[in-house]
């Protein structure tokens, strides 16, 4: 009985493998296409498919990139889009790390009902607050500034911020803490020399997860920014380039591309960060 079940263990992990080949696959055959793509002149782009330029004559070119760049204002737009991403990405992690250190170690009144609160409006949606919001950011002067939407972003983005955390801080070794309180350690104190370090691994998955709602955002900048040039983050460039420009697909996959950068490079840099805190407090010992 039990060769027969070692027997099953080889070929379960195989399907298993091939299923996230299959998978990744499916992933990456689109950004490969869009790469490719990206170099591209305008007419082998609408005659022919990507993958027909990994085959001789090999006919790639600069020009869509040079024009993104240029004349494209992508580059403006990168720029914008990093003012509104950092931050907007810093500051709900900032204050969710207080909320969560208050929910998970600390004692006052109603915490459980305020806590269940903030899970409630996870499931409100957006789409609900764009007007008051809005008519709350015409009526303080503050619509079409950078303020505007790092506000809006950070207001979005605590209730997830604050739950996360708050299940990770929860599952910190208690003793640590309490020895801490015994030696005569103050809040402060606990929360930036223990609690900060410990949650390393959450903070950054909330990070990654943040940063690209963030970063491929379209509807909040629209709200809240307009389609002004000088604020205006990639995602708004990138619509206002399908307007101008319709079928200018070598455009249009160009900055796409330069749009998934960034993204990728933070994802690999936290990945390993990424990780532990998805698996944080799955497993316990």
């Amino acid at each position: 009985m039990h060769k027969h079940t070692s027997s099953k263990r080889p070929l379960s992990r195989f399907i298993l493998h091939l299923i996230l080949i299959v998978i990744c696959a499916g992933w990456l055959v689109p950004s490969l296409g869009l790469l490719v793509s990206s170099f591209r002149p305008r007419n082998l782009i609408s005659t022919t498919g990507w993958w027909t330029a990994l085959l001789p004559p090999f006919k790639f070119t600069l020009s869509n990139y040079a024009y993104v760049l240029t004349r494209g204002h992508m580059g403006i737009s990168f720029i914008n889009s990093l003012i509104i991403a950092i931050p907007s990405t810093v500051m709900p992690i900032l204050i969710a790390a207080f909320a969560a250190y208050a929910f998970a170690w600390m004692r006052f009144p109603f915490k459980e009902t305020i806590f269940l609160v903030i899970i409630g409006l996870l499931v409100v949606p957006l789409q609900l607050t764009l007007i008051p919001v809005l008519k709350l950011f015409n009526a303080l002067g503050m619509t079409g500034s950078f303020v505007a939407i790092w506000l809006a972003h950070t207001g979005y983005g605590l209730p997830f911020a604050i739950y996360l955390l708050r299940n990770f801080m929860q599952d910190l070794p208690g003793s640590v803490l309490e020895s801490a309180y015994l030696d005569g350690a103050t809040h402060p104190q606990i929360f930036f020399r223990l609690i900060i370090p410990m949650s390393v691994p959450a903070i950054a998955s909330l990070a990654i997860f943040q940063f690209m709602w963030v970063w491929n955002d379209l509807l909040i900048a629209l709200i809240y920014l307009g389609g002004t040039q000088s604020v205006a983050p990639m995602t708004v460039t990138m619509s206002n380039m399908v307007n101008s420009y319709g079928g200018g697909w070598e455009y249009l996959t160009a900055a796409a591309f330069i749009s998934m950068l960034l993204p990728m490079l933070v994802f690999f840099t936290l990945q390993k960060y990424f990780v532990r805190g998805i698996l944080a407090g799955s497993v316990k010992g």
